[in-house]
């Protein structure tokens, strides 16, 4: 069979479609928007290749239109992730055998099928399950799903070629394996690539994953998990369940083929997996890879030399783009006193003019947020808000759940920096602000640096390249991904690898080869071409 050293298409970033008044896409969209609506899904776990079915259906309903019934999913048991881990075991020595090109292939297919056949549905199904916009949904579920499977390939593909220095008589290699066991994704409601990009990662590298989707993002996995099978992925390679996080946690943490988590999440919950993965340690074939991207409590710094129009629009965007629901989200902003007023004006006159409401209508640039759990978890926030001392409500705070779990954009002005809004994950369209004085900036600076424990994303405003230069250095540690005069959301693939450290996660940089280089295990290899024929040394000759 001829081999060769492949060069793969070189990949570049999906063209982000404007959905404006008059164009094809938005035509087409709308259509497939309403196709979704007028069917009821049928939603089964996809195991070994196989549709499974358990009969314990569970319902599914826009969080901005609850009497609407998209489809039911099939939840499973620990029998059925028993099932996964099996199918997966199976189907692994296959799998990491298949030659690396033909990975590629699989995955640059399933990039193909995302973008364009797939495209209206990806987004449809992401707007009508998780209530985006139709913005917020092209530029996760259709672009940023492309563009992970084509860079990852091309993170693959530069892994493999990343060769050892071999001196005279020798030839010195290494190989990528796959991990030895499988590999579980777990992933969240919030980006639908993200939930796509956690099982696609390890299982291009060879490995083959059990993945567990949120269950308030079933309706957008179903299609990803379409899309992967006519690529071509076969079966076992990747295994979609539908359970409950302790149960799978049960069966997967005690296995004994159990080699990495790929988490997007609740800090949490991903302190809890790793004190669990701890206390098994003794259990597993090797150690396992623990990569994990959780929280944040994502802040803007506005100096006194910023623009105030251009902090304002970051502000409004980086806090209440898809309801705040993004562990990139703006959620603190720390702002001069002397700008202060003319600040609050025009975020008043901007928040304003907001249009809420389902996505299904292009002209309302807020929807819900994802269930009502959130929803009541918000609301007590914005209560317990209006009975403190420390801090008021300025702008929205309203809240309503009749038809949908809809929270208005609402704004807090804290006189307390370390006030609960400034420190805890809200994961909602709450931004709090704190107003510092003028000549307190480095003061400010520390209290920003230590309020949180987290470190995602953060933002600096100023048109002082002293100023910038001093942000930028004193606040090194507390952002894994770092904006200057920029909203803190918005990563984007092969251009901003995302990830952050402290109560953030690992930093395993998701898109990016520091990510794919966690799911291989190296092994070196060593071939001599002239063995020596003595064991003696030449220092032992006599003189």
């Amino acid at each position: 069979m001829p081999k060769g050293f492949f060069k793969i298409p070189e990949p570049v970033n999906e063209r982000i479609r404007n959905y404006a008044p008059g164009t094809h896409e938005r035509a087409t969209l709308k259509q497939e928007i309403e196709r979704l609506r007028s069917q009821v899904m049928d939603i089964p776990m996809i195991i070994g290749g196989e549709e499974v079915r358990t009969g314990n259906k569970v319902s599914i309903h826009p969080p901005h239109d609850r009497k609407h019934l998209l489809g039911h999913y099939h939840k499973g048991d620990a029998s059925h992730v028993q099932m996964a881990i099996r199918a997966a075991l199976d189907a692994k020595k296959k799998w990491a055998a298949l030659s690396w090109e033909h990975r590629a292939s699989i995955f640059l297919k399933a990039a193909d099928l995302i973008a364009i056949p797939y495209g209206d549905t990806i987004n449809a199904a992401t707007m009508l399950g998780q209530s985006k916009n139709v913005m917020q949904a092209e530029i996760d579920s259709a672009c940023e799903m492309a563009d992970f499977l084509r860079f990852n390939v091309k993170y693959m593909s530069e892994i493999y070629q990343q060769q050892p220095h071999s001196p005279e008589f020798t030839w010195n290699r290494i190989e990528h394996r796959p991990l030895e066991g499988f590999v579980f994704a777990l992933t969240p409601f919030n980006f639908t690539s993200i939930a796509g990009n956690l099982p696609t990662a390890p299982a291009m590298m060879g490995n083959t994953v059990v993945w567990k989707c949120s269950n308030t993002q079933v309706y957008s996995a179903r299609v990803l998990m379409d899309a992967f099978v006519e690529a071509g992925v076969p079966p076992g390679v990747i295994n979609l369940v539908f359970v409950s996080g302790p149960v799978a946690g049960q069966e997967i943490f005690t296995h004994p083929d159990f080699a990495g988590i790929h988490f997007t999440g609740s800090t949490e919950v991903f302190q809890h997996i790793w004190q669990t993965i701890g206390a098994n340690i003794k259990t597993y074939r090797s150690y396992p890879r623990i990569v994990g991207e959780t929280g944040g409590k994502d802040f803007i710094f506005m100096h006194p030399t910023a623009k105030i129009e251009e902090v304002v629009v970051a502000m409004v965007r980086g806090a209440f783009e898809y309801q705040g629901q993004k562990c990139s989200a703006a959620s603190r902003a720390y702002i001069p006193q002397s700008l202060w007023p003319e600040v609050k004006k025009r975020m008043e006159d901007m928040i304003r003019g907001i249009r809420m409401g389902p996505p299904e209508n292009f002209n309302n640039f807020f929807n819900a947020v994802i269930d009502e759990t959130s929803f009541d978890k918000l609301a007590s926030y914005i209560d317990r808000t209006r009975q403190d001392k420390d801090a008021e409500v300025i702008i929205g705070g309203g809240y309503d759940k009749t038809e949908g779990f809809f929270i208005e954009p609402t704004v807090i002005l804290a006189s307390d920096p370390q006030y609960v809004t400034m420190q805890e994950e809200l994961f909602g369209p709450v931004l709090t602000l704190y107003v510092y004085d003028d000549d307190q900036i480095e003061e400010t600076v520390e209290i920003l640096n230590n309020t949180s424990i987290y470190a995602l994303t953060g933002a600096i405003f100023a048109q002082d390249r002293y100023a910038i230069e001093f942000l930028t250095d004193r606040l090194s540690d507390c952002a894994g991904n770092f904006y200057i005069n920029d909203k803190p959301t918005g990563a984007v693939v092969g251009q901003q690898p995302f990830g952050g450290a402290r109560g953030s996660g690992t930093n395993d940089k998701a898109g990016s080869i520091l990510n794919m280089l966690r799911w291989v295990s190296p092994r070196t290899i060593k071939e001599n071409f002239l063995p020596p024929k003595d064991y003696r040394y030449a220092f032992m000759d006599d003189e």
